[in-house]
């Protein structure tokens, strides 16, 4: 089981390395691929005033002193193709955003780097045509087809983050991970799943009350990897606060992922 875990958003170095220290328990469980997560830019805020992280060069030194210190494989968002290179120095995948899904030069520029890739699908997206999203990673690697089997040789990976559902709520469409597995590897986006665009005055809102109840439910369907938020704190997060788990209620989940892993695998 994939576990990608870790702050939206690189607030300090020293809070960074707390939440590290944190998931620590989760990177040493041998039934896992540990992999850590925090964005040195969030460049799609709602409002100018959010906060969006240190920028490029700094956020990739922090992210390199946790890969020092922790060992811990790495993941991080790309926006521009200018970023891949070097961002793709120092982490071990590179996430194209949800609302860039759909981006080709991006996706192109991400999968001529030796990093694994994972794709988030946008909201507004058929889950179906996200095979064509993995196709533009998979023939740029040197493939020919979007099918599970290849984008599980060539690494390219997508996350299921729920689809909007009115005005500032999304909806989990079970479905749309059987869907998906046909064609990639899926990762259940728990944290992001729960979230509330513009629901708080300017920025999203959540309720993370409802990540483990989706994440059980999505591990019950079938998948290949968990994506969970995580700070120590998140009440006083500086981005996506209101859906985050503490690492202590992350390693209680993945118990129980883990059990229903076992059961639907026989």
């Amino acid at each position: 089981m994939i576990i990608i875990a870790g702050p939206c958003v690189i607030e300090n170095d020293e809070i960074l390395e707390e939440i590290a220290e944190a998931l620590k328990p989760i990177s040493q469980n041998k039934e896992v691929d540990f992999y850590f997560k925090a964005s040195f830019d969030k460049a799609n805020r709602t409002s100018l005033e959010s906060y969006r992280g240190p920028g490029l060069e700094k956020g990739l030194e922090s992210l390199a002193k946790i890969k020092q210190k922790f060992g811990y494989k790495l993941l991080t968002d790309i926006h521009e193709t200018t970023q891949v290179q070097e961002v793709a120095k120092v982490v071990d995948v590179l996430q194209i955003p949800a609302f860039l899904c759909r981006q080709t030069d991006l996706i192109v520029e991400a999968a001529k780097s030796s990093c694994k890739l994972n794709i988030k699908k946008g909201q507004f997206m058929n889950p179906l045509d996200m095979q064509y999203s993995v196709l533009k990673a998979i023939k740029t690697r040197g493939g020919e087809e979007a099918t599970f089997k290849q984008s599980l040789e060539y690494g390219i990976y997508l996350s299921e983050r729920g689809s909007t559902f009115g005005y500032g709520n999304l909806v989990v469409d079970m479905r749309s991970l059987a869907i998906m597995r046909e064609f990639a590897p899926v990762i259940f986006d728990a944290t992001h799943a729960v979230q509330m665009p513009g629901g708080a005055k300017g920025k999203s809102g959540g309720d993370a009350r409802f990540a483990p109840l989706l994440a059980r439910a999505a591990s019950a369907v079938g998948i290949d990897g968990l994506f969970s938020e995580v700070h120590t704190n998140p009440k006083n997060a500086l981005s996506d606060g209101p859906n985050m788990l503490t690492p202590s209620e992350l390693k209680t989940l993945l118990s129980q992922i883990l059990e229903i892993n076992h059961i639907i695998k026989g």
